[in-house]
């Protein structure tokens, strides 16, 4: 029974990470992310042609994304990688290792950036477009390049 469960999950995830893929309207992405199982705040917005590297029917704890974060098209958010070691070892790789990505409260990614495993985004931070991010981003902090490199601090005016 549970090999069928997780198998019914696991066609659910390929089924609604395609619909997500699909230019309906603004909200359309978001909806159907939501649906694979990914936490998702309230007044977020990911744009169209978003894509979540994962295997959503076992990964979808491991992507966070807070309150009113604006994630642009055709950025890359990658969950799933591979281990050095299994290289090192076996001389080829042998299974993907899990990660996890948590984009903060009123975090800004720009268009067609990529996020790789195990990083955070602080709160308010912003991700140029087409920056590669290999390290977090700490709050209210810009970054951008590839690899992202900080490039401003952003003084929040009360």
């Amino acid at each position: 029974m549970m090999q069928i469960n997780l198998m019914i999950n696991k066609i659910k995830g390929k089924i609604y990470s395609n619909l997500a893929m699909l230019n309906i309207s603004y909200r359309w992405p978001t909806y159907w992310w939501r649906r694979c199982g990914y936490s998702i705040g309230k007044n977020s917005v990911i744009s169209q042609g978003v894509l979540i590297w994962a295997w959503h029917h076992l990964d979808s704890k491991n992507v966070i994304i807070e309150d009113d974060v604006s994630i642009g098209p055709r950025v890359i958010i990658i969950v799933r990688s591979h281990s050095i070691e299994q290289i090192e070892i076996e001389g080829k790789t042998m299974g993907s290792i899990p990660g996890k990505v948590i984009i903060k409260r009123g975090a800004w990614i720009g268009a067609g950036s990529i996020i790789l495993p195990n990083i955070t985004i602080g709160e308010c931070g912003v991700v140029g477009a087409g920056a590669v991010v290999t390290k977090d981003v700490l709050p209210y902090t810009i970054v951008a390049g590839v690899p992202a490199k900080e490039i401003k601090k952003i003084v929040r005016k009360i």
